[in-house]
């Protein structure tokens, strides 16, 4: 790793293309899912949910000490409050793990032979499903801010996969716990998409999860252990 700080552009370029990556990870996979165990839901499901967390655990391990890896709006305005980044880098980030998002899905529909775009008809609504992204993205933020706040930063890539695979199958909406990820996933009429007018009620319960989450932490954490005086993410020992 450099010694020297990262710039915002390579950082943002990070963001990017791990979002990106991320992305094509959970759509690909879903649309191989679907033609490798077609009518079975529970494996194609259980095979969407291993590529997505083993793809997750890599981005975040090699982008992890340049942007932080955060490829997620709430991690990064979560991050920022905690003191993680500068609160003027948030835009910048949320735009372009918006924009990855969208090119991921995109990647994905391409290398499969789909249109490039395709708006998703796979409504996810109701009391439950947003309940269960409440869920989701507070316990995502749970297990980031607690590996920090006592010091394990290092699990922090082990931990987020570990926890999205599990999250895939206790959550009524397989946890999408991402703004960003379900924008760019109602591009895409396949497995793991988004019907458009379903992408505001998960915004807005990943907010409310993300605000729970905060105020949790700060209850149980108040202050970072003497070994984990780091920032949320390890990007900060290259800053």
């Amino acid at each position: 790793m450099s010694d020297s700080p990262a710039s915002l552009p390579r950082r943002l370029l990070a963001e990017a293309l791990g979002t990106c990556l991320l992305v094509a990870t959970v759509v690909g996979s879903g649309i191989m899912a679907q033609r490798l165990s077609p009518n079975d839901i529970g494996l194609e499901l259980l095979e969407n949910a291993i590529a997505t967390g083993g793809v997750l655990f890599v981005l975040i391990a090699v982008f992890g000490p340049l942007s932080g890896a955060h490829f997620n709006p709430v991690v990064t305005a979560v991050d920022a409050w905690f003191g993680g980044i500068d609160r003027r880098d948030v835009a910048p980030y949320m735009a372009v793990q918006v924009i990855g998002a969208c090119a991921g899905a995109v990647l994905a529909n391409l290398m499969f032979g789909l249109s490039a775009v395709s708006l998703s008809q796979h409504e996810r609504t109701g009391w439950g499903i947003w309940l269960a992204e409440i869920v989701a993205t507070f316990g995502l933020l749970l297990v980031i801010l607690g590996l920090v706040r006592t010091g394990r930063s290092t699990w922090i890539a082990a931990s987020v996969a570990a926890y999205i695979v599990g999250a895939y199958w206790f959550t009524s909406s397989t946890s999408f716990a991402n703004p960003a990820v379900s924008v760019g996933r109602m591009l895409s009429d396949t497995f793991a998409g988004i019907a458009p007018a379903s992408v505001p009620g998960f915004v807005i319960a990943q907010c409310v999860g993300a605000i729970i989450a905060v105020l949790v932490v700060i209850v149980l954490w108040p202050k970072h252990s003497p070994a984990g005086a780091v920032a949320m993410d390890v990007h900060k020992e290259t800053r």
